[in-house]
């Protein structure tokens, strides 16, 4: 299982064909679980873990992994079940996370799986776990929850939504007050993130948790025989979600003549060298990790710098 991540060329080759691979494990109990293959980069056994003082509840402590040291978080534990009890034989989940490696402490992998993200649901609605879940899909009868780990890490380090004063004081940014922005994210952590970012620059927000939601959402204006280039000043898009991803969101942007011209960023949580060859195949206008106020604001002055 530590062979588990492929080259970017193979890897790419699911880029917007709206379609992923998803790692299943399970946690304290019989459930299945899973996240993208593409935040993971290895599963293995638990190195000597070392306790620390003052650790958040739910991080078992810390393991060395070839010299770099790594939190060791109880995935069971965070998403409100049982916790699991770490010892020489558990397995952990390595994983890539908004520029930060950390490790997923899980009761057992089961498989990689390829999916379409056709079959990959929005969780239904309710209390309890489904707060920290994306999606749902069906394997072999069985249901399969897909983590939201964004919001997981966000109980554990949360991250600041403030932009710096100095970003603030651009004049240019005076364009950017009462512009409309179309938000596409299935993660809530990461919807209001960005709200909580983009309202200080005085912008007005519309929001889709997936990318079939927003696509209809665009045709719907387009439809109405508004012009979209006026209307939206800018789209941001996660990768990926149920139903439709942003790469195959953006595809179908740049494929209908009324939307082609909207200005679309990657906003993903994936590793930054991945995503440069992913955006350049489907036609983004720019991209950026979760997840940095600062450079949100850039990227908002680089798009208002072009109707300068």
């Amino acid at each position: 299982m530590a062979g588990i991540l492929d080259t970017v060329d193979q890897r790419t080759q699911l880029v917007g064909e709206n379609r992923l691979e998803i790692l299943m494990f399970r946690l304290s109990g019989r459930q299945l679980f899973a996240i993208n293959v593409f935040k993971v980069q290895e599963v293995l056994q638990m190195p000597k873990l070392t306790l620390i003082p003052q650790r958040h509840p739910v991080v078992c402590g810390v393991v060395n992994l070839r010299g770099q040291t790594l939190p060791v978080i109880d995935l069971s534990q965070a998403i409100g079940m049982r916790p699991l009890v770490p010892d020489e034989r558990s397995t952990i989940i390595v994983t890539e996370y908004n520029r930060s490696v950390q490790a997923f402490l899980v009761g057992g992998v089961d498989r990689i799986l390829n999916l379409n993200w056709e079959s990959i649901l929005p969780p239904p609605g309710g209390a309890g776990r489904q707060h920290y879940l994306t999606a749902i899909t069906k394997v072999d009868d069985q249901i399969v929850e897909v983590i939201d780990v964004e919001k997981v890490l966000a109980e554990i380090v949360p991250m600041s939504t403030r932009v710096s004063a100095d970003r603030l004081d651009n004049p240019l940014l005076q364009m950017a007050v009462g512009r409309e922005v179309l938000l596409v994210d299935d993660s809530s952590v990461a919807l209001t993130q960005l709200r909580e970012t983009l309202s200080q620059l005085g912008m007005r927000m519309h929001m889709a948790s997936d990318g079939l939601k927003a696509l209809k959402m665009l045709k719907a204006w387009a439809d109405s025989g508004i012009d979209m280039s006026e209307k939206l000043l800018m789209i941001f898009t996660d990768a990926e979600m149920p139903e439709m991803d942003g790469y195959r969101l953006t595809t179908e942007i740049r494929n209908d003549p009324r939307l082609r011209d909207l200005y679309v960023v990657m906003h993903t949580s994936l590793s930054g060298s991945f995503n440069d060859a992913m955006v350049k195949k489907v036609g983004c206008d720019n991209f950026l990790s979760k997840f940095q106020p600062d450079r949100l604001v850039d990227v908002v002055l680089d798009r208002l710098k072009r109707d300068h």
